[in-house]
């Protein structure tokens, strides 16, 4: 079974191929980097972009894969959540080539691609595991028992930790998008004596709040005016403050399973600090630690195609609803 994997839930334009035998035979990824000098992703603009790359993004894939789409046996597309102007452009052309084939389409939960990626890799955790899935959109912590059998166990009350990222880069002048722009900051950075929030880790609990850390990072940026050094050192105070956040909890929330494996998925997992970080505490905990090449960290379309392939190998059938949901709560996901 050749799955074709379709992406489009925010600003970047990702296809794959998935064989159900073969592995990932190849994928393709536009970013959009218009967005940067607005700071932030305009969704019109967004759909848009979608809208000119996708079908040459994908003429690209079947080239580069030595295929041609008359040998695709299904199509996998973002069907939420996420921008909903962005989401209808990839289920529109999923639906429209599946329709001119005669083949499935099926509808993917964004985050269950997110969750699923790090077993695209040689080395893929078996299920059961632990997962910490961070993005620009979501923290979480999930207790992931198998195909569509996610139980959340934490998340954010308000900003995503990627979120805290992007704003906090835009206070400090480094850009847009603000994970890799504070990471590189922050290589140049040094500790001080500036000890900035690590929110709700002082009381029992696997929930997540970003927002009155980045309010502490704007009260801290606005003391005296900003140079290149103290630019960086408060780079440094926030990545940390972020990571230790997330390390702690998943510290408890290992302890609390008794997972043996650990999850790192979403953009902000690419974070090098954070892959350190939690490196050593699974080497402590005597926990194995699994997550994606960087690529498949950030939105990609290997990701929908392999979780596609997955719910279609078990039997799952494309459901004839052209909609798509913006607001799709992990939790109503269900095994095929």
């Amino acid at each position: 079974m050749l799955v074709l994997g379709i992406e489009t839930s925010c600003d970047d334009t990702g296809v794959a191929l998935y064989d159900r035998d073969a592995g990932l035979r190849a994928h393709a990824l536009f970013s959009q980097m218009s967005h940067a000098r607005f700071g932030g992703v305009v969704p019109e603009i967004a759909s848009r972009d979608h809208i000119q790359k996708l079908l040459p993004l994908i003429d690209t894939l079947l080239a580069d894969a030595g295929v041609v789409l008359a040998d695709v046996d299904a199509i996998a597309y973002t069907a939420g959540p996420g921008l909903a102007g962005a989401l209808l452009v990839g289920a529109a052309l999923a639906r429209a080539l599946a329709f001119a084939l005669t083949i499935p389409a099926l509808g993917v939960h964004h985050l269950e691609g997110h969750l699923l990626a790090p077993r695209l890799e040689r080395e893929a955790p078996d299920f059961p595991f632990l997962a910490l899935l961070v993005s620009g959109g979501h923290t979480l912590l999930a207790d992931v028992q198998g195909l569509g059998r996610y139980t959340i166990l934490g998340e954010s009350r308000d900003d995503a930790a990627g979120e805290a990222f992007d704003k906090s880069a835009q206070v400090l002048g480094l850009g847009f998008p603000g994970g890799p722009a504070i990471g590189q900051a922050a290589a140049r950075g040094r500790q001080t004596d500036l000890k900035l929030p690590r929110p709700l880790t002082d009381r029992p609990g696997l929930e997540f709040s970003f927002s009155g850390l980045k309010t502490a990072l704007l009260l801290a940026a606005r003391e005296r005016p900003l140079d290149d050094v103290r630019r960086d050192d408060l780079a440094y105070a926030l990545q940390e403050a972020i990571v230790d956040t997330l390390a702690i909890k998943c510290r408890r929330a290992l302890l609390q399973t008794g997972h043996e494996r650990l999850v790192i998925a979403g953009g902000v997992g690419a974070n090098l600090r954070l892959r350190e970080r939690l490196t050593n505490d699974a080497r402590a905990l005597g926990v194995e630690l699994y997550y994606p090449r960087p690529a498949f960290c950030t939105d990609n379309g290997a990701m929908i195609a392999y979780a596609g392939c997955l719910r279609l190998a078990a039997g799952q059938t494309g459901h004839q609803d052209f909609g798509v949901r913006p607001r799709w709560p992990l939790n109503e996901l269900a095994p095929p």
